[in-house]
């Protein structure tokens, strides 16, 4: 029992990093935008629009992680600074996409370079996912920072690829539902930063 309430201390990090950039990520909120920017593409083309958009969102939240300590000093910004800047800003996603009626409007024609923009950045690699990330980084250190995001870009994959069946199975309307919940919830934890951001300057 000793040894399971350690594994479970040792992975609370991990959680408490991986949650807040699974909400971020929103990877189901993501399928009716994915499925409309693939629809007339063939199977080897979303392949490769799948490799991009990992790929790119990959390299930009790596980016980030290395330099947002640097960031930070060179800017004199502390922690509370950018958790109550950082929750400005997720709470202004938040809301704008719980009021929003649709995500994207279907596409006309196959789009060269999606894979890169817009999937890759900014609707994976996103000014939610990576004030997130800055702020997690200063929070638990690069080390869970860094795995956090490659399992939520696992997912993010892993969602994308069976978009599809997502779609049949729920319906777009279900994963456009599924991705107000999600946003909800990122609402919260961004008024949650910005309490900690002024605790934190108060105490």
């Amino acid at each position: 029992m000793e040894s399971f309430d350690f594994i479970l201390k040792m992975l609370e990090p991990f959680f408490l990093a991986f949650i807040p950039l699974f909400v971020a990520m929103e990877p189901i909120g993501l399928i009716p935008m994915y499925a409309s920017l693939t629809s007339r593409m063939d199977s080897q083309q979303k392949r490769s629009v799948l490799f991009h958009s990992t790929i790119t969102a990959a390299a930009i939240t790596l980016a980030f992680l290395l330099v947002g300590k640097g960031i930070f000093i060179l800017l004199g910004i502390t922690i509370p600074d950018f958790q109550i800047a950082g929750g400005l800003i997720l709470l202004s996603i938040a809301i704008v996409d719980i009021v929003s009626t649709a995500r994207l409007a279907p596409l006309s024609a196959v789009m060269e370079g999606v894979g890169v923009v817009p999937i890759g950045t900014p609707l994976i690699a996103g000014p939610a996912a990576l004030t997130t990330i800055l702020m997690l980084s200063e929070l638990y250190g690069f080390t869970v920072t860094l795995v956090a995001p490659l399992v939520n870009l696992f997912i993010v994959w892993a969602t994308f690829l069976s978009a599809e069946a997502i779609i049949n199975r729920i319906g777009e309307k279900g994963a456009l539902a599924a991705s107000k919940v999600i946003s909800l919830l990122l609402a919260a934890i961004a008024v949650m930063m910005i309490r900690r951001g002024i605790e934190g300057m108060l105490g």
